[in-house]
């Protein structure tokens, strides 16, 4: 199994080595021959897709020969589950959080059964937060206290938790430092919303190569900031690359 979670979309990623882990993974998981298939999903708001869909297909065309299947989420057309069969690698690009988790809740089941059966998963900012069982996927106040910028709020008010993927058992949040966004991630843990989260910098990715928080392995520039609670409280370590 091999989850890549990173804290900002492909627009903030300016080291090689999270696309070049990714397709090693897909090339290991395929075999080589016939070309690996790659299911790239991405929202597309008004045609959005036509403008960022590259950003995605390109880090990979160059890499490796490989067929890439653009899955496209709008508003009430959410993605078809038989998209993930057959698949080499998922890769679930940034945007609007609770958008992505409605258009991608009812194939939860299938992207869960392609990871564990050894599928690498590459998430992006909304895809690295919608990936876990519970899913911080917005909000910035919690009982009525602001605990991050309004801007980094998806549009909701109080810190909002779903049931997301269950790819992982802690919750995700992004673009931590330059959003300031750890207060957030902190804060849900503490309230009690969720047990564990970890909280990534843009141009920063978690691998996992097992549903857990121990054996993790940071690539990027920036810090990977763990946040587990106990009561009230809640205990903060940061684990940067290398």
């Amino acid at each position: 199994m091999s989850i890549i979670l990173v804290g900002g979309g492909p627009d903030t990623v300016t080291t090689p080595v999270i696309f070049d882990r990714f397709v090693k993974d897909v090339r290991n998981r395929g075999g080589g021959s016939p070309p690996p298939r790659i299911a790239v999903v991405l929202f597309d708001r008004e045609g959005s897709s036509e403008y960022f869909l590259p950003a995605y297909l390109e880090p990979l065309q160059s890499r490796t020969s490989c067929q890439l299947t653009p899955v496209l989420l709008r508003s009430n057309e959410p993605a078809d589950p038989e998209a993930f069969d057959d698949v080499d690698g998922i890769v679930v690009g940034g945007g609007p959080t609770p958008d992505y988790l409605a258009g991608l809740h009812g194939s939860a089941a299938a992207i869960r059964q392609a990871v564990a059966a050894g599928v690498p998963y590459l998430g992006f900012s909304a895809g690295a937060m919608i990936a876990p069982q519970r899913a911080l996927v917005g909000g910035y106040r919690i009982r009525g206290i602001e605990v991050c910028s309004e801007e980094c709020s998806e549009g909701l008010d109080e810190i909002d938790v779903r049931d997301g993927l269950g790819l992982v058992p802690f919750a995700v949040d992004v673009h931590t430092a330059q959003a300031g966004t750890l207060s957030r991630a902190v804060a849900a843990v503490a309230e009690g919303l969720v047990d564990r989260a970890v909280a990534l910098d843009e141009n920063t990715a978690l691998v996992l190569r097992h549903a857990g928080l121990e054996d993790l392995e940071v690539l990027g520039t920036g810090n990977c900031w763990t946040i587990r609670g106990s009561g009230r409280k809640a205990t903060v370590a940061v684990l940067s690359a290398g």
